[in-house]
């Protein structure tokens, strides 16, 4: 069935009705060993469902990791197909991490796959990968716009192989990542309530730069984005308006105050996500919508919700 609203509107309208706490969906091999379950496509779709059900009508929004399902062949994209049409069909918002990147009728047909309502594995957003340039991802920009989804761009990532590249300068001294925000933040525009381009911030890198702390002097460094107390963490999100979608929460060591040091005011924005401190809870539904609504009382706290 095709959105009526786009998905901007849609996360700020999760905001309001449960929070900004997104549940991962991740079967590692030893969550579902820890669960009881096999590691095969039965013990994914157990999972999966599991999570689905524990979560909906708690959080906006939950997170399935496409590469878990991807390792079982045609098999596991099937119990993907199942658990996004459940979520779906639960009132909660897929955004599916599938980080693709491509260029030209290959970067259309990723965004066919995930973007087109007519796709069974049709989602509320994906994340994808610009370093093959931003520019190349249109085809996904375009496709949901046209159909009121959302599309999440890596910007700034937490893992310490991406700092090379995301922290990397231009000439002018802006780094990488910020010229990533920048490009997705023209598809927004002044768009209300925010519009429908975010872009992935991990919680455990470096803290924001505010506009006003954002330059340094060009006659003594050359360069004018950042200031020297944060050149290795420089990323301005203020003028972003969209969602900012936060992994690293929780067991991969980040925390609710976490995101006020990491995204600044933007913080208002962001889509925190928790996968393995929510999943260790279980099979036991109880104590997964336990966590889970403490989690979401604590992030709520912190981005102001």
């Amino acid at each position: 069935m095709p959105e009526t609203a786009p998905f901007g509107a849609r996360v700020n309208r999760m905001f309001e009705k449960y929070g900004p706490l997104c549940a991962g969906i991740d079967p590692h091999s030893s969550t579902l060993q820890s669960w009881g379950l096999e590691d095969d496509p039965e013990g994914l779709e157990r999972f999966s469902m599991a999570m689905v059900e524990a979560v909906a009508g708690a959080v906006g929004f939950v997170k399935p990791q496409s590469a878990f399902y991807e390792r079982f062949g045609s098999k596991g994209v099937a119990v993907l197909e199942k658990t996004v049409a459940a979520a779906r069909e639960a009132g909660v918002q897929v955004v599916l991490d599938v980080k693709r990147g491509d260029i030209g009728s290959t970067m259309q047909a990723y965004a066919e796959a995930y973007l087109d309502p007519s796709s069974p594995l049709a989602v509320d957003a994906i994340t994808v990968s610009p370093f093959l340039g931003v520019g190349s991802l249109q085809p996904a920009f375009d496709l949901a716009l046209a159909h009121n989804k959302g599309v999440f761009v890596l910007a700034r990532t937490s893992n310490p192989e991406g700092k090379r590249v995301q922290l990397a300068r231009k000439r002018d001294g802006q780094t990488v990542a910020q010229a990533v925000i920048d490009e997705v933040a023209t598809h927004n525009g002044d768009t209300d309530p925010m519009g429908s381009f975010g872009v992935v911030v991990g919680a455990t890198i470096g803290p924001c730069v505010s506009a006003d702390d954002a330059r340094l002097s060009e006659s003594t460094y050359g360069i004018t984005h950042t200031s020297v107390k944060h050149r290795d963490a420089a990323h301005d999100l203020a003028h972003l308006n969209g969602p900012i979608l936060v992994p690293g929460m929780g067991a991969q060591g980040g925390k609710p105050g976490d995101l006020a040091r990491v995204l600044g005011p933007a913080r208002d924005q962001a889509i925190p996500t928790y996968s393995r401190q929510i999943s260790r809870e279980g099979p036991s539904p109880a104590r997964l919508r336990e966590a889970v609504t403490r989690l979401q009382d604590e992030v709520r706290r912190a981005t102001g919700q």
